[in-house]
């Protein structure tokens, strides 16, 4: 076949740009077949792609251009000993160099990692605080903000509630073993004053948590397990020891974000002396 391809054409069959080609020829790797003298225009021939082939491949093998040439000068399509030889150390060396800058990497992401985490981390004190409670068997999570929208939050205002900052609404779980659905949960909010238990709330004074371990959580409520996971690795790591149950407390929620993402939770974990 002695279709004739201009070198866009031949570029394009290639993949390789016709700026690649016009270097190649500079160097004498890959010459145009034939050359019109009065356009100038270049034509490559079918037969050709078989030494482009044979370029591309000898790149891929790590030699440089001049390398190329020299082998092609021999009427050889490959490398000699030496050259493969000096390819495989090079290799290597490069291959040293990227498992050292690896290790340097996962050093920096483990620091980041740690640090973002501490950033989640702290230990303090939790106030006595008199509480507005309201407990239910839920489904799930996602029942709590419609209940605290159509239940607790009408029934708060309707006996005169008032929350006085800094404001701390919490839930606490009740069943002795972890649940994904038919949650035994207790809903707390601070109030300013002491009022009568109704059909819907109970009031009491909530104990201070002395020493809790709080732990920041972002997105919803239903990834709350790798949160506690995260918790609980840490308290191990430092030998720290829960006493009582977590509190769940709500800073950002869907009352103000409609992304799930940027809804904040306190993970609130007591811990012993």
């Amino acid at each position: 076949m002695n279709k004739k391809l201009k070198i866009g054409e031949f570029s394009k069959l290639c993949r390789v740009t016709v700026k690649t080609l016009r270097h190649y020829e500079e160097m004498g790797l890959l010459v145009p077949h034939e050359t019109d003298e009065w356009t100038g225009y270049r034509y490559y021939s079918i037969e050709q792609f078989q030494q482009m082939g044979v370029i591309l491949h000898l790149k891929q093998l790590g030699l440089s251009l001049a390398e190329i040439a020299d082998v092609l000068q021999r009427g050889d399509n490959r490398p000699d000993l030496e050259t493969v030889q000096q390819k495989m150390a090079a290799c290597r060396a490069e291959i040293n160099r990227l498992q050292l800058r690896l290790q340097e990497l996962q050093s920096l992401e483990e620091h980041f990692t740690n640090e973002h985490q501490m950033e989640r981390i702290t230990i303090k004190t939790i106030s006595s605080r008199i509480v507005a409670s309201y407990r239910k068997v839920m489904k799930s999570y996602d029942e709590l903000g419609e209940t605290c929208v159509k239940v607790i939050g009408p029934e708060m205002m309707r006996v005169g509630c008032t929350c006085p900052e800094p404001q701390y609404c919490y839930t606490v779980e009740h069943d002795a073993e972890h649940k994904d659905t038919d949650i035994d949960v207790e809903y707390c909010e601070a109030v300013g004053e002491w009022h009568e238990d109704t059909p819907v709330l109970r009031f009491y004074q909530a104990p201070a948590i002395e020493k809790a371990l709080c732990f920041l959580h972002y997105g919803p409520y239903s990834t709350f397990s790798e949160s506690m996971l995260q918790a609980v690795r840490y308290l191990e790591e430092h030998g720290l020891k829960m006493a009582g149950s977590p509190r769940f407390s709500y800073i950002d929620g869907v009352w103000n974000k409609s992304d799930e993402s940027e809804w904040l939770t306190e993970i609130q974990i007591p811990l012993a002396d």
